[in-house]
């Protein structure tokens, strides 16, 4: 079976890949539960801004980006050679998205924002530490 970017793909290989999400993830969700809890109030996914932030307090100009460890490239040195099936795609996918994710940042704080990332797995191990994070960032100003 061909995908629509043109490699061979089982169909098996094809569900999982359609029912991986880019929005409204678990640990997004987590996190958003968690900062309204604290009584912070967002916006999500912003498309007029650059990247379209997962999270955006507007009030301290702040951006939490929500990045899953595939997608965004997490320990790639060690992932990279570890790529087997349509390697030329994949690597070329994510190191793409790695230097999307610099231009963005780039872009936002010049417009005044400060940026905080987090992997997937740390708010799904560890929440209280990202929002700690996110409180020194909102508590300072």
């Amino acid at each position: 079976m061909k995908t629509k970017y043109g490699f061979d793909t089982t169909r098996e290989r094809s569900e999982l890949m359609k029912k991986i999400r880019s929005i409204n993830t678990t640990p997004e969700i987590l996190l958003r539960k968690a900062i309204w809890n604290l009584g912070y109030r967002y916006r999500i996914n912003v498309s007029k801004l650059p990247g379209k932030p997962d999270i955006v307090i507007n009030k301290y100009k702040l951006i939490i980006f929500i990045d899953g460890e595939f997608w965004h490239g997490y320990k790639w040195k060690d992932k990279k050679p570890k790529i087997k099936a349509n390697r030329e795609y994949w690597i070329k996918k994510i190191e793409g998205n790695m230097a999307r994710d610099k231009i963005n940042t780039k872009k936002l704080t010049e417009r005044g924002y400060t940026i905080l990332r987090f992997w997937e797995h740390e708010i799904k191990k560890d929440l209280q530490t990202c929002l700690s994070k996110i409180l020194m960032h909102t508590s300072s100003q």
